[in-house]
């Protein structure tokens, strides 16, 4: 058995190499992994904050997309890369925190598999109807649905997607039952709103300010538990009345479990420093509708463990089917 002394020799040497060779990250290019297809809300970020820390670190932080499976392709990729900081997951919540509770399979842990690194973006959704529907508040559209069970129609851009869950949270808590169709994507959803298809819908902010701001669209609040910068003027759901309402979506980095903490700790660093600059806050917040939100790894490893946990019981609450 080591004498105490020699142990703790061991311990200081292992962390004084570790903060060391962080010291020398990165010493080559930088692979982001986006799970999604270029163009995207979550593409966009990444190639955002990978030309900063490419400029922070004098290294290419490059992007690569790997779509597939809700996100879950990518991660996948990540989570079995080698564990030294040169291979991230750039990535929105849902192949973190709704696939492992959504899907029967996934091929990873979402806690064991992943060293959190920093969250970066937070982006809500709102709740809206077309301007002329008959609804002048959310108590009448809660009026409504009760009163017609399933004849409300509501569109998403998927099972397990933002906009659904929203969706299915606003039912529980309304305590009615609610008609969801799934789209491939918002745009279609968004078109069949327009066209009167729909009833309403849990909309990104940014894809509907446009139609709000010309009078097509009518808000009723935001699924945060914040306002929206975007729609200042716009309540959030428990504002309006929905207790304990909250539903958004976060976007962050994260490494394969095992990466030295120290590298860790680094990377984090930059990532706070690069998303508060002013060109970034320009791009993501004033052009792209959502809200900057930074924190230790530590912060981004606790909500990544609430949110799975959040997640979990409302699938299970609203009976959504394992997928």
């Amino acid at each position: 058995m080591k004498s105490v002394p020699g142990a703790f020799a061991i311990l200081a040497a292992g962390l004084f190499c570790s903060a060391a060779w962080a010291q020398d990250y990165p010493a080559k290019p930088v692979r982001m992994v986006v799970p999604y297809i270029a163009g995207g809300n979550a593409d966009i970020w990444a190639r955002t904050l990978g030309q900063k820390l490419t400029e922070a670190f004098k290294q290419p932080f490059v992007i690569e997309n790997r779509p597939g499976a809700n996100g879950g392709i990518g991660a996948e990729f990540v989570a079995r890369s080698a564990p030294d900081g040169y291979t991230l997951l750039a990535t929105a919540s849902g192949p973190i925190v709704v696939n492992p509770v959504l899907y029967a399979k996934v091929p990873y842990d979402a806690v064991k598999d992943f060293a959190p690194v920093a969250q970066c973006v937070v982006f809500q959704y709102v709740l809206v109807t077309l301007a002329g529907a008959p609804y002048r508040n959310i108590g009448d559209l809660v009026s409504a649905a009760r009163a017609n069970p399933g004849a409300l129609a509501y569109g998403s851009t998927g099972i397990g997607g933002g906009n659904h869950l929203a969706g299915e949270l606003f039912a529980l808590a309304a305590g009615a039952k609610l008609n969801h169709v799934p789209y491939k994507g918002s745009a279609a959803a968004l078109a069949d709103l327009l066209g009167g298809q729909l009833a309403f819908m849990f909309d990104t902010v940014i894809t509907s300010v446009p139609y709000i701001r010309s009078g097509r669209l009518r808000a009723y609040a935001v699924s945060s538990a914040k306002r929206a910068s975007a729609l200042p003027e716009v309540p959030t759901m428990q504002e309006a009345g929905m207790k304990d309402f909250d539903v958004s979506q976060w976007q962050g980095v994260l490494a394969p479990a095992g990466t030295p903490r120290a590298v860790v700790e680094r990377l984090n660093a930059e990532i706070v420093k690069a998303m508060h600059a002013p060109d970034v806050r320009e791009r993501i917040v004033t052009q792209g509708g959502s809200e900057i939100v930074t924190g230790s790894a530590e912060e981004f490893s606790h909500l990544i463990k609430n949110e799975l946990q959040q997640y979990a019981r409302l699938i299970r609450d609203a009976n959504i089917p394992s997928q």
